[in-house]
């Protein structure tokens, strides 16, 4: 709740300009133009803003009133995590309305710094909480919520706050493991993986299940790849992991657009998929369906409907649960990894 002014009235613009001294159509600029205003004098007035806990009222907060319910969804992530973010925001759309909410997608200027659209729209009143996505160590979207009371949950762990338990997740670890369960029934011996550059918590959770599962069923544990989530990267970085491998192993990778470079580089190595090299992707995307790759699918429905759960929670002010909820996946089988 916003702080009380100078004589205990609502916080105004004018209590914002006086601590930040500035103007009031600065403070306004900062607002809904922020664009207009010098960086430095920009964040003096945030700052005032944050401090004394300011929100736009009479429009605003009438604007807010027939908003209610409406959550806010970051896409600075579609462009490259669509596989995962276009299906989660499609099961989002569709379960909201049963949920008495509806999403408000928005993003940030190009540059602009990480919280800019979360500022604007919390500022704006037009929303209500955040759901967040793509999240990371280092993410200072948790501390700024927090620090403001803004209510909000997860898709993925809070990575440095072990104690927030509003998230929902999918067990990569687990999925991975799957895939070489899978592999080793299949007959394939060695197993390599491709992942991405060390240091993604996703892609180490999914390359630990990976190792854990080979050394566990006693397969041979292959090459490492890494590449960012490009196709022209995966393949690079699958030329020389499958030209390391055997006829009769297999590799598993950290998402399908990778399984897919390995696809394409078994290709033009004169191998068949399935029959002398086994891919294995992540994620059950359309890329997999449409190239005839095994992989392992994401529960986007039971995502969604999980997220919008403990958003809701949340805006009523109830407890947070004792844990978060990590959701396994399933593994779709498909030529890929067809055996002779």
């Amino acid at each position: 709740m916003p702080e009380p002014g100078p004589h205990g009235a609502r916080v105004t613009i004018h209590d914002v300009a006086r601590a930040a001294g500035v103007s009031r159509q600065t403070v306004s600029n900062a607002v809904n133009n922020p664009e207009r205003v010098h960086p430095d004098t920009l964040e003096r007035v945030r700052s005032a803003i944050d401090d004394l806990g300011y929100h736009p009222s009479s429009s605003a907060q009438s604007l807010r009133s027939r908003r209610s319910g409406a959550i806010g969804l970051e896409l600075h992530t579609l462009g490259t995590h669509n596989a995962t973010i276009a299906p989660v925001l499609t099961a989002l759309s569709v379960r909201a309305a049963p949920h008495g909410c509806h999403l408000v997608p928005f993003g940030s200027a190009s540059g602009a710094p990480m919280l800019e659209g979360y500022r604007t729209m919390w500022a704006g009143r037009l929303v209500d909480a955040f759901l967040l996505a793509d999240t990371h160590h280092g993410d200072p979207r948790p501390p700024w919520l927090e620090a403001q009371g803004i209510p909000y949950a997860s898709f993925g762990r809070v990575w440095d706050d072990p104690t927030f338990t509003r998230w929902v997740d999918v067990d990569g670890a687990a999925g991975t493991r799957a895939a070489v369960e899978h592999c080793v029934a299949q007959g394939y011996r060695t197993i390599g993986f491709l992942g991405w550059p060390e240091g993604s918590v996703v892609g180490d959770d999914r390359l630990a299940g990976w190792r854990a599962a080979c050394e566990e069923h006693g397969a041979g544990v292959g090459p490492v790849g890494r590449a960012v989530q490009d196709l022209d990267a995966a393949l690079a970085a699958a030329v020389p992991l499958v030209a390391s491998l055997s006829r009769r192993d297999a590799v598993v990778c950290a998402s399908d657009v990778l399984a897919l470079g390995v696809h394409e580089a078994c290709v033009r190595a004169g191998l068949e998929p399935g029959r002398d090299l086994g891919i294995v992707g992540f994620d059950g995307s359309e890329t997999a369906d449409m190239h005839h790759i095994t992989s392992v699918a994401q529960p986007y429905e039971a995502v969604a409907e999980e997220a919008l759960r403990l958003v809701r929670a949340a805006m009523r002010g109830e407890d947070a649960p004792a844990s978060g909820s990590l959701l396994t996946p399933v593994l779709s089988p498909d030529r890929s990894t067809t055996t002779p």
